[in-house]
């Protein structure tokens, strides 16, 4: 049994072409070179690129969708807790993020960055007041969320002020690295025990710093930087 490619209508076996449309019909066990007529295009023309405000468009109706509805189930069919307010928060928080990317291009990328900290951070706040706990947000959520952004905005900075390559980017990724997890440390060991107890973050310090000090050498070092340039193909 075998259908148009054209118009679907079902074939019999013995037909060179469609009833229906005069497609003809192609035979897949035949040799190329004894098929005369291929039913398919022959000219190829580009993919017409999807517009950034139809993907603007899209997303939003998405986002707003998902949180309508999880706010409907939430009151008529599963009412025994505020949890439709955490879909709403993540989803407020994915259009946030897309922002830069779909939506407005042109916001600075240091603006970018600040609001997806707010973000993040109004939506840990959001948790911490349908949770009635307010404590780890304070002393331990809001420092984190800080600490993230400004070595997100620090980070941005160096890569779009000084030059940019392989070996650059790895060393502004390791530096903080390392800032991150001592200075997580710090916060969870002051939230937990009152004091300051490095202990984890103290590995991978000493794992960043060695990794470092090479990244270090391999840019101070014009003859080695090519060398490894030319061996890593970057």
């Amino acid at each position: 049994m075998s259908y148009c490619v054209h118009c679907g209508v079902e074939l019999e076996e013995n037909l060179k072409q469609c009833p229906l449309c005069n497609t003809p019909v192609y035979d897949p066990s035949k040799r190329p070179d004894l098929i005369k007529a291929a039913p398919f295009p022959s000219e190829k023309a580009p993919v017409e690129k999807v517009k950034r405000k139809d993907l603007a468009i899209l997303l939003s109706v998405v986002l707003i969708s998902t949180s309508a509805t999880c706010t409907l189930l939430n009151i008529l069919v599963f009412n025994q807790s505020l949890w439709s307010l955490f879909i709403i928060g993540v989803c407020a928080c994915i259009w946030i993020f897309m922002i830069p990317v779909v939506i407005y291009s042109r916001l600075p990328i240091y603006v970018s960055v600040l609001l997806d900290g707010i973000a993040l951070g109004s939506y840990l706040f959001l948790i911490s007041l349908v949770t009635n706990q307010d404590r780890w947000f304070f002393e331990l959520a809001i420092p984190i969320v800080v600490l993230f952004t400004i070595q997100m905005e620090v980070f941005t900075y160096f890569m779009r002020r000084f030059p940019v390559s392989f070996v650059t980017t790895a060393l502004y990724t390791f530096i903080h690295i390392a800032v991150f997890c001592v200075g997580l440390e710090i916060f969870i060991s002051i939230f937990l025990h009152g004091s300051i107890r490095l202990i984890w973050s103290t590995i991978v310090l000493t794992i960043c710093m060695i990794i470092i000090i090479s990244l270090i050498t391999i840019l101070s070092r014009q003859r080695l930087r090519d060398s490894i340039r030319k061996r890593l193909h970057f």
